[in-house]
């Protein structure tokens, strides 16, 4: 059939060019082909097609199906078609033909600082530091000094008479006690920018906590008002002429819910108008409600109240004084020097960050249930997903103790440095102290310094966590090479304490930003204006 198909296109070609005479019609592509194998292509392509027949005798009725199918394909010029049809149901018969125990397989790996490996870590590393005890931290930890010397005040007192009042504010202060601390600085500023009355804010109870500590607990209330008597109004309750139009109930007074923050402008075009008009106003809550980024006569608001008109009360200084006395004597060796650490590894600290450590199910459970207590519904609502690893890489989970404690020894502390551990109670506390306690034995709290009675009327260093994450997942890191990258961690640490603050970081750190001593008589009047 092949062969009688050839000897006709060639015959047909052969005529075309004998006539001359009498030009040919432009011929199809498929009918050129033809043309084009006459001669001894002709000959040639006719032999080639009985070999291929012979071998298609030769083959199996699979391979001659697939040959006739080829074939109809070409002829209606379809290939285009087909052919990744044709690709695909090859490959997959080829990949029916191959074991899969034969293909390798891709091993997923976690990012590094993405897991909890610092026990493993310790374990390995702790021979070398238990034998490398010679350098001492406390000797060089503040060569940094202060290039003017001391610390001087930098705020300057106003003497101007307040204008009249364009009404009260009353604001809840949410959250731990630094949470507020920076709440109260941010109301004293607010207030004093809408030229307010503020009354002594109010510590918002909270089910985790369940500290029931009023302002005056705390802090030396007279004092406060006092101290801010010539920029700010304060007053310790509401005058009951105001509270009657209220009906003497709080809950009836309009309550502003003020977005994280917030600008001050903000304050000034929205809170304002309804000041005036009200005459008294709610803000709860108002934990983290005034941006950093503030105009120079804010700031010196927030720096007065912070660094000058927050005096803690007599109890509480009475009590510090005592564990301070208490904590040099402990460390005669070292001239009275010892490290305060303040350690935020309590349930709730633990539980808020959703970081995973090495307790197992038995943790994740026992987190759940605290995070259901204390924000019911916040992390279970459709949505949100949370991703350990990607916290733990970003620096937001909390040390725990043993790396507290591997963060200090790598930094030079040794073993005979005295600690001061401030903190709440530690999550799962005998099993996560005792690494700490291991490498710092002369580790002391208030409960160890001060007697129950002392105790009863009651109720730093600043970390890379993104690089201390990191190193402390590094399973080839050796001892000295850690301690080397720490003690330059430290050494960075001690550097910034000197570097001029920048606009958009917190201003309530000692000592008083230097930017901030700028504030003067013509600023102070700007912002009288601004009233």
């Amino acid at each position: 059939m092949q062969n009688h198909a050839y000897n006709r296109l060639g015959s047909l070609g052969g005529g075309g060019g004998g006539s001359g005479a009498v030009p040919s019609p432009p011929s199809s592509p498929r009918r050129g082909a033809g043309r084009r194998s006459s001669g001894k292509g002709g000959s040639a392509r006719a032999g080639a097609g009985a070999g291929a027949a012979g071998a298609v005798r030769g083959g199996g009725a699979v391979r001659r199906a697939a040959r006739v199918v080829l074939a109809a394909l070409l002829r209606r010029q379809a290939v285009f078609l087909f052919a990744p049809l044709l690709y695909v149901a090859a490959m997959l018969l080829y990949m029916g033909s191959i074991s899969l125990d034969s293909v390798p397989r891709i091993i997923s790996r976690p990012a590094p600082g993405s897991l909890y490996r610092s026990p493993q870590l310790y374990a390995r590393l702790r021979a070398d530091m238990d034998a490398d005890n010679a350098t001492d931290a406390l000797a060089t930890v503040w060569r940094h000094a202060y290039k003017g010397g001391i610390w001087r005040p930098c705020i300057n007192n106003i003497t101007y008479d307040l204008p009249e009042s364009n009404g009260y504010i009353y604001v809840e202060a949410n959250g731990g006690l630094n949470q507020q601390r920076a709440s109260i600085c941010n109301a004293v500023a607010v207030a004093g920018f809408l030229n307010a009355t503020l009354v002594i804010p109010n510590f918002h109870y909270h089910s985790i906590w369940r500290d029931p500590s009023k302002f005056s607990d705390i802090y030396d209330e007279e004092h406060f008002v006092q101290r801010l008597k010539n920029d700010v109004r304060v007053v310790d309750k509401v005058p009951e002429f105001i509270m009657e139009r209220f009906g003497h109930n709080l809950s009836n007074v309009f309550n502003f819910k003020i977005k994280a923050w917030s600008s001050i402008r903000y304050y000034k075009e929205a809170v304002l108008p309804k000041l005036i008009e009200e005459r008294l106003i709610r803000i709860s809550p108002f934990a983290n409600r005034l941006s950093f980024d503030a105009p120079s006569a804010v700031q010196r608001l927030r720096c007065l109240a912070n660094f000058e008109a927050l005096k803690f009360s007599k109890p509480i200084t009475t009590l510090s004084d005592i564990l301070v006395s208490r904590m040099r004597e402990k460390s005669a060796e070292n001239n009275g020097k010892y490290v305060a650490v303040h350690l935020r590894f309590e349930e709730d600290m633990v539980a808020f960050s959703c970081c995973v450590f090495d307790g197992g199910e038995k943790e994740k459970k026992e987190l759940d249930a605290a995070r259901e207590r204390g924000w019911r519904g916040k992390f279970t609502r459709p949505g949100r997903v949370i991703r350990p690893g990607a916290i733990r890489m970003n620096g937001k989970c909390p040390l725990t103790p043993l790396e507290v404690g591997l963060m200090l020894r790598g930094m030079g502390f040794s073993n005979n440095t005295a600690i001061y551990l401030a903190s709440g109670r530690i999550y799962k506390s005998e099993k996560n102290m005792a690494p700490l306690l291991e490498m710092f034995p002369l580790l002391q709290t208030k409960e160890t310094l001060a007697s129950d009675e002392e105790l009863a009327p009651f109720k730093t260093i600043k970390p890379d966590k993104r690089r201390l994450a990191i190193l402390f997942d590094s399973p080839r890191i050796g001892w000295k090479s850690l301690k080397r990258q720490l003690v330059n961690m430290r050494t960075h640490s001690d550097a910034k304490g000197i570097e001029m603050k920048r606009a958009n970081e917190s201003i309530y750190t000692f000592p008083c930003p230097d930017c901030m001593c700028r504030s003067n008589k013509s600023e102070h009047s700007k912002s009288i204006q601004a009233r």
